[in-house]
């Protein structure tokens, strides 16, 4: 890391509670949703986010394999954690790129399947009067 990084989640940087919201939103869960894999009471999540309380050793253990993190990166900051907000940031950015790109290639597509049933349309009208002038002249 150089020195115009910031490591968000670092012990100078952030509490254990910043930790655990950190981890828990790049988890994609709210307090509720981890609470209730946790089997604990939403005030109680709350409370360690806010560094009212901490954790037992159990439910420590517990919420560091549910979040993907090491229980020392909980505790100190240092260890397997999470990325950045800034990190986090870009790769929201990068998805909603590629979700645009996705979209603008459904419409094409779309577009292009219309385009293909316009001319099967003209060629079986082609044939059609094909097979009729055919029976005429016959």
């Amino acid at each position: 890391m150089n020195d115009t990084e910031t490591d968000w989640y670092g012990p100078e940087a952030a509490t254990f509670g910043d930790r655990v919201a950190g981890a828990r939103e790049a988890a994609g869960m709210t307090q509720a949703q981890l609470a209730r894999r946790l089997g604990v009471k939403k005030t109680t999540v709350r409370s360690w986010e806010e560094d009212l309380s901490e954790p037992r050793a159990n439910k420590l253990s517990m919420m560091a394999g549910l979040l993907n993190v090491s229980i020392m990166w909980l505790l100190t900051g240092e260890g397997e954690g999470t990325a950045s907000p800034a990190e986090t940031n870009t790769e929201a950015q990068d998805l909603s790129a590629i979700l645009a790109e996705l979209r603008a290639i459904r419409s094409e597509m779309r577009a292009n399947a219309e385009r293909a049933a316009r001319l099967e349309k003209r060629l079986r009208l082609m044939v059609e009067q094909a097979e009729h002038v055919e029976r005429a002249g016959a």
